[in-house]
């Protein structure tokens, strides 16, 4: 194994250890919001230190990969698709840390029969599976599993998309839960925008691997 491949085989090391702090990020705001456990809550708003130094820790250890080995080819495909992952990977706990401030702000649990009648329990499954397939996906370098991720991203863009009317038909029947349902809603919101980073990644993985670029592909056909 040479020096590069070494350096390259760390690299993919700690991006998949923020993966799977983003993942449990997730997984926590989840589980804060159904349970109203603000104290989990605050332990994701903490956890996006780390998630912030593994950034910039990763975004460090490829300059310093271009700078010293001036990588090619396939290695070159995987810094600068790891570049763009570990920047989705931010914002997703972005994501969950947003979440998991409306917890902590929220005074009380929120109405089941808003959570039921929103789908928010499917975005959250939907997003964690992504993510769980996504790493897998570049673990084994295989596209066919990345591309997993555009199906599932068009159900929470559908969800989304209904998010609005179902909303302001919960509001008219309980005026007095107008916060809860208009935070619930910026909720949904930040779960639509997880999963078009989670889109991204597969974006990404599938140009390491099979050096293809989809970004953009669909607009260029309108």
């Amino acid at each position: 194994m040479t020096h590069l491949d070494t350096e390259l085989q760390q690299l993919k090391d700690n991006l998949i250890e923020m993966w799977t702090l983003v993942k449990n990020q997730l997984s926590k705001a989840q589980e804060a919001l159904f349970n109203n456990d603000k104290d989990l809550a605050r332990e994701v708003v903490s956890l996006e230190k780390r998630v912030n130094a593994f950034e910039l820790g990763i975004d460090q250890d490829c300059e310093n990969i271009f700078a010293l080995f001036n990588p090619v080819a396939v290695d070159l495909r995987l810094v600068l698709a790891i570049i763009k992952i570990n920047n989705n990977l931010e914002r997703q706990g972005d994501s969950a840390k947003g979440v998991a401030k409306f917890v902590i702000e929220f005074d009380g649990p929120f109405d089941k029969h808003l959570l039921d009648i929103t789908r928010i329990t499917e975005m959250f499954t939907e997003n964690i599976t992504m993510l769980d397939e996504l790493t897998e996906a570049f673990e084994k370098e295989d596209g066919v599993i990345a591309r997993k991720t555009f199906k599932r991203d068009e159900l929470l863009d559908e969800i989304n998309d209904h998010t609005t009317a179902v909303v302001a038909e919960y509001i008219r029947k309980n005026l007095e839960n107008t916060e809860q349902a208009l935070q619930i809603l910026s909720i949904i919101r930040k779960l639509e925008r997880s999963g078009d980073h989670s889109k991204n990644i597969a974006e990404e993985i599938i140009f390491y691997t099979e050096a293809k670029v989809l970004k953009h592909k669909g607009k260029d056909k309108k």
